[in-house]
């Protein structure tokens, strides 16, 4: 049974705050507050920050660039998207994302419906202690695999140049 959504209000740096991937993730709405309609993060990455390959089973996801720029791989094309720019990436279509910004760069990242994503940010990522990007260290490699396959999101590989 999906809850029914509530009314809800964040301010810009409210929300639950976790470090995933060498990236700030801030859940601005979570599958349990939208009724199970979608998940959207506020997410900031690095230059050079990077998501394996991959694709998602049971979701679709949607990002919009905020600033900075990210390039999108999917389907053997790079789509590098600045402020304002937006990608539609429907489920089962393998993809990866690379923050090619100069300076650290921010999305948000809709995944509908929800839970799939965002529930792998907390399982495999931890609490941010402050609302800055994390220090760069290596993935925890066995923690990302199991996560992945709890939520339906299928590594690929890394990403394709």
């Amino acid at each position: 049974m999906i809850a029914e959504p509530v009314l809800m209000s964040l301010a810009t740096s409210e929300g639950a705050a976790w470090w995933f991937n060498g990236s700030l993730n801030i859940i601005k709405a979570t599958t349990a507050s939208t009724g199970g309609a979608f998940a959207m993060i506020h997410q900031t990455a690095a230059p050079g920050n990077a998501t394996p390959y991959h694709l998602h089973h049971d979701e679709d996801e949607a990002f919009y660039v905020l600033d900075g720029e990210f390039t999108f791989f999917s389907d053997g094309r790079k789509i590098a998207l600045g402020p304002g720019g937006y990608i539609f990436l429907p489920r089962k279509r393998p993809h990866g994302i690379r923050c090619t910004g100069a300076a650290p760069s921010s999305m948000l990242v809709f995944a509908m419906p929800g839970g799939g994503f965002a529930g792998l940010v907390t399982e495999a990522g931890e609490p941010a202690k402050e609302l800055t990007l994390p220090e760069p260290a290596p993935p925890d490699v066995a923690r990302l695999a199991a996560a992945c396959a709890k939520f339906g999101i299928g590594i690929l590989g890394p990403l394709p140049d």
